[in-house]
């Protein structure tokens, strides 16, 4: 009896001891991980909060038109002869476009001539039986000069040596200021259609045409910067100027803008789909990244670093524009407000500086 005593007594302290060495709760595991995880300080990035002169904008949608175009156009029907340029080609003021073959207007020109000087030689004679001569027009009276003009065909034989002279210098098609070819659909060795031959295009400063409602007017005003980007290449921008604003207001309460644009790039085309942005000035005042702003409970937050920890501030704002706000009330000059990393962040979690972009 004793001897099983003993050994009962035996497998007790053994099953102990293996109840002593049995593994941990996983969830109780996962608990201490997590709140090892939690106090893992989180990289953020910090700005210095200043007053910064701040742009309020307008966004609209617009078209782009060159500030100088010009349709060129063949006065006559003969053939073209020569075609010197080529849709997109830069070309200078005064250089040559397009010819027509020449001679039937050469021929038109002799013609004129011929007939116009018969009909000074038809003149002397009217005036000569009228007891004047041609080289005393001084003296010859008004009303007898025009009759004698008129008998002599001398004013219409003139004109038309005139249209004859005009025609053939207008064979030659030159362009009429700096700028690019476009629209050229004609053929050597065909006659020209009754449409503009080409059209010329000054797009070194085109213009930025756009709407804004008519209670947006007030906030602008000519010189205001705009920013300028086509719907082709939306991370490409640049800068212009408002040059006009139309007087007057259209049926569906929108006034007429237009901005000059410096098109260094020659990355805008007539008729090109851009993005504007009118920026007008309101002077310093304290402005926060978007990304700095987060929402807690339906209410704006700003996470602010102090003693290496984010320090949980609730913020007013009033106006905004597509890269910041305006902070009117919770933040103060100096105050180092995170504006990446700060999603998931709480009040007084731990924080760094993130020392890599």
């Amino acid at each position: 009896m004793k001897k099983h005593l003993i050994t009962g007594i035996t497998l007790l302290v053994l099953v102990c001891s293996c109840g002593g060495n049995k593994e941990k709760d996983p969830e109780e595991q996962d608990e201490k991980v997590t709140e090892v995880e939690d106090d893992k300080p989180v990289e953020v990035k910090v700005k210095r909060l200043e007053y910064e002169d701040f742009g309020y904008e307008l966004i609209s949608n617009g078209t782009i038109a060159a500030m100088q175009k010009a349709g060129l156009k063949f006065q006559s029907q003969e053939i073209i002869q020569k075609i010197h340029v080529k849709n997109g080609q830069a070309v200078s003021k005064g250089q040559k476009i397009a010819e027509l073959n020449r001679f039937k207007l050469e021929t038109a020109l002799k013609q004129a001539e011929e007939a116009l000087e018969r009909a000074h030689l038809d003149l002397q004679d009217v005036l000569i039986g009228q007891g004047y001569a041609i080289t005393d027009s001084a003296n010859i009276p008004a009303d007898v000069m025009r009759i004698a003009k008129i008998r002599s065909n001398y004013e219409q034989s003139r004109t038309n040596y005139a249209v004859a002279q005009y025609n053939l210098d207008a064979a030659t098609l030159y362009a009429p200021f700096a700028g690019v070819v476009a629209n050229l659909t004609a053929k050597e060795f065909n006659q020209p259609d009754n449409d503009v031959f080409c059209i010329i295009i000054d797009n070194r400063s085109p213009e930025a045409v756009f709407n804004i409602l008519e209670n947006e007017l007030p906030l602008t005003n000519l010189n205001d910067k705009v920013i300028v980007s086509p719907f082709s290449q939306p991370d490409y921008a640049v800068e212009g100027r408002i040059s006009e604003i139309n007087p007057m207001i259209d049926k569906n309460g929108m006034a007429r803008i237009k901005a000059v644009l410096h098109n260094k790039d020659n990355k805008f085309y007539e008729g090109m789909n851009v993005k504007i942005r009118v920026q007008r000035l309101l002077g310093k005042q304290l402005i926060i990244p978007k990304s700095a702003l987060v929402l807690r409970t339906n209410r704006k937050v700003v996470f602010t670093l102090k003693d290496g920890r984010a320090n949980w501030v609730y913020v007013e704002t009033a106006q905004e524009n597509s890269t910041s706000f305006v902070i009117t009330d919770g933040l103060h000059e100096g105050d180092n407000i995170i504006y990446e990393g700060n999603i998931n962040l709480a009040h007084e979690s731990p924080v760094e500086l993130r020392t890599k972009n």
